[in-house]
């Protein structure tokens, strides 16, 4: 199945010193990429990546995310505009050859068949993952909750210990 966001580039591509591309998402593949996120939205999306390959077949991506995306306030539950950006390296691999290394720390692996990698979902992979999880509009705040002002039906049995 193709991904909503599809911009599929051959690794013959990329020279020695690297190669320099940007994708930005059209009205429906944003419209399909908001539906896949569970967003109202998605107003704009681009990515710039900076691709250099490692060895024959694995390639280190360096890429700034911008867009922006309607969300529903977790307080309020208003709709609101919120702008992301986010920087992040990743390593496209052959399919098969994902690293072990559990360590958060270390890039996430993309795997990819064959001699072409998809930037078009690598930037929506990290769309979703900068994404705030508990999405506030700004200035907005959690209420404070605020003690139980009835006693609880079993305290009384507490204080006969």
């Amino acid at each position: 199945m193709t991904p909503e966001f599809h911009r599929p580039l051959s690794l013959d591509r990329i020279g020695t010193l690297g190669l320099d591309m940007t994708v930005e998402a059209k009205p429906a593949e944003r419209t399909a990429l908001a539906e896949r996120m569970n967003l109202p939205a998605v107003l704009t999306l681009s990515c710039v990546f900076h691709l250099i390959r490692e060895g024959r077949d694995k390639v280190l991506a360096r890429g700034v995310l911008r867009a922006t995306v309607t969300q529903i306030c977790v307080v309020s539950l208003e709709e609101f505009d919120a702008a992301i950006e986010d920087v992040f390296q990743v390593r496209f691999v052959p399919a098969g050859e994902e690293s072990e290394d559990v360590d958060p720390e270390s890039d996430d692996e993309i795997p990819f068949e064959g001699n072409m990698i998809d930037l078009g979902e690598a930037a929506a992979e990290q769309l979703g993952l900068a994404l705030d999880p508990y999405p506030r509009m700004p200035g907005m705040e959690m209420p404070e909750i605020e003690e139980d002002p009835e006693p609880h039906p079993f305290a009384a049995l507490r204080r006969l210990n």
